[in-house]
């Protein structure tokens, strides 16, 4: 049986990789890489691992789609491990709303405009999964948004952007561990 789905955001792609936009993918694959495991392809559209973390029997993933079809990935594993509880299911994702160097953990709440969870919320028909909200800063306006989360990262941002994605594999662990009230409390006020 499994205990929890976890699932980093971002999108597939060499060219994506080590971007703002790709720290969920980051943490997947940090967390896949402490159990001793491999994310691969899977039937979900998404590359999947099982493993044992903090005692739980978890699925960790990573979709192969677009960021805004993540909702596709979500619900397929959803039902293929018969997860049915929205606090079984970890969705870690980069957040403009937050700085860099600042990582925030909530259950459920608004959308921020993030077209993953956008996507994750209409598959799911509910926003009361946990996120692990990593800090990537505001672009200079809205108009390059896009540019913001898919750019190359300066050294500096990037070498903040490790440290984020280990604690936010810690948060994980901590979630699992000891729930999200004790993860919240432990990690929402550094």
């Amino acid at each position: 049986m499994i205990d929890a789905i976890i699932v980093g955001l971002g999108n597939p792609g060499k060219e994506y990789a080590r971007t703002r936009h790709n720290v969920g993918e980051e943490t997947a694959m940090l967390l896949a890489k402490r159990a001793g495991q491999t994310l691969k392809s899977g039937r979900d559209k998404a590359i999947v691992a099982e493993a044992r973390l903090a005692g739980k029997q978890v699925v960790l993933a990573f979709p192969t789609t677009y960021m805004n079809e993540s909702g596709q990935a979500v619900g397929a594993l959803m039902r293929r491990h018969r997860v049915v509880e929205p606090a079984q299911l970890i969705i870690i994702h980069d957040e403009l709303d937050l700085e860099p160097g600042v990582m925030k953990l909530k259950v459920g709440g608004g959308l921020a405009g993030h077209n993953g969870l956008k996507s994750i919320t209409q598959h799911l028909h509910t926003q009361d999964y946990i996120r692990v909200r990593i800090g990537v800063g505001k672009p200079r306006s809205k108009e390059h948004g896009a540019d913001h989360v898919l750019s190359k990262v300066n050294k500096a941002d990037r070498e903040l952007l490790d440290v984020m994605v280990q604690r936010a594999a810690d948060a994980v662990e901590m979630i699992l561990a000891e729930g999200i009230d004790a993860a919240m409390a432990r990690f929402n006020g550094l």
